[in-house]
């Protein structure tokens, strides 16, 4: 699998509807599910939090949990779901995440992960990783992390992503733990030195084309999160980089492909809001940003809102290629 360009995990973000619009932007890229517990699946609507477009893939289903049996259920079910990898996350630091004892407190356990790995790996063919982060409160230096990995590795984690910050357990929120740690990027670059036969993903604080091609001296793909969902043109910007062409050139052939989707999902019940509040950032940058952030925000929250706002809102863009007739609502 290509993991050269991952799409981060993001809850209350990558959905179902977010992933098919990536999708559009970034054909090539491995996209990754908001983290779903292993009792939620076991529990849970499972076609509600697991089912997805086909399009979406290569698709990963990221699990939270600490739990080996239920991870493997999960996992099982994953496979059964379509998913192309299954990634445990040891690397979230919310106290409600924190309460259940997974995410990134599962870093001071290396054995207890193990087991989950391999229980994992004994109940699915799919391959089955690990997002982390460097280190948890004080406990930063580069042998506990490679503890960890080395751990891991051993039950047949053969792909870490890696978030290049350390995780405070207490005293940060989970937005404080995405920002205040300071980026230490050379821990992931030491692995994949000292480790050349696993897979080294690269995550925090990515942004621009050279960032990605710098780090892909060193590592074996990025992964990028806030960038992605914020200025989600730079996916298509990496995607004709690092794959050469296909994705749109053009933002007006995404925003018709979304307006297609919408419709489709409208006969299904979905509120155009639960699609549209993935697509603000589309246009950032170019005249007429603000006024299709407006436009878009404030008519999709709207009872009866209509796939065609989209195109409506995308009329106050101004772009190189000529724009249609100037919609009202601009």
């Amino acid at each position: 699998m290509d993991r050269r360009l991952c799409v981060a995990p993001m809850m209350d973000r990558t959905d179902r509807h977010c992933r098919y619009f990536h999708r559009l932007l970034a054909p090539h890229a491995l996209l990754y599910t908001e983290m779903v517990t292993a009792a939620a699946i076991r529990y849970g609507d499972r076609e509600r939090l697991l089912a997805f477009d086909p399009a979406e893939r290569p698709l990963a289903l990221q699990l939270g949990g600490g739990e080996p049996r239920d991870l493997a259920f999960a996992a099982r079910i994953g496979e059964d779901f379509g998913y192309d990898e299954i990634n445990l996350n040891c690397g979230c630091p919310s106290p409600r995440v924190r309460k259940g004892a997974f995410g990134a407190c599962l870093m001071a356990e290396p054995a207890r992960v193990a087991d989950c790995v391999a229980a994992m790996r004994a109940a699915t063919s799919l391959p089955v990783t690990v997002k982390c982060r460097i280190g948890i409160d004080h406990r930063d230096d580069y042998g506990f992390f490679a503890e960890f990995v080395d751990a891991v590795a051993a039950a047949g984690c053969e792909v870490f992503v890696v978030h290049a910050r350390k995780a405070w357990l207490t005293g940060l929120s989970p937005r404080e733990n995405r920002e205040v740690p300071p980026l230490r990027h050379e821990v992931p670059r030491r692995l994949k030195r000292q480790r050349p036969d696993l897979v080294i993903v690269a995550n925090g604080g990515i942004r621009t084309v050279a960032e990605v091609r710098d780090h892909l001296r060193a590592v074996d793909g990025v992964m990028l999160g806030r960038e992605a969902y914020g200025n989600p043109w730079r996916l298509a910007e990496l995607d004709r980089a690092l794959f050469g062409a296909g994705p749109p050139t053009d933002r007006r052939e995404v925003v018709e492909a979304m307006a297609a989707y919408a419709a489709r999902a409208a006969d299904r019940g979905v509120p155009l809001k639960a699609i549209g509040r993935h697509m603000l950032g589309l246009f950032n940058g170019l005249p007429g940003a603000r006024a299709w952030r407006r436009s878009l925000g404030e008519g999709m929250v709207r009872a009866g809102a209509r796939p065609d706002l989209l195109r409506e809102a995308a009329a106050c863009v101004r772009e190189d290629t000529p724009a249609p007739a100037a919609s009202t609502l601009c």
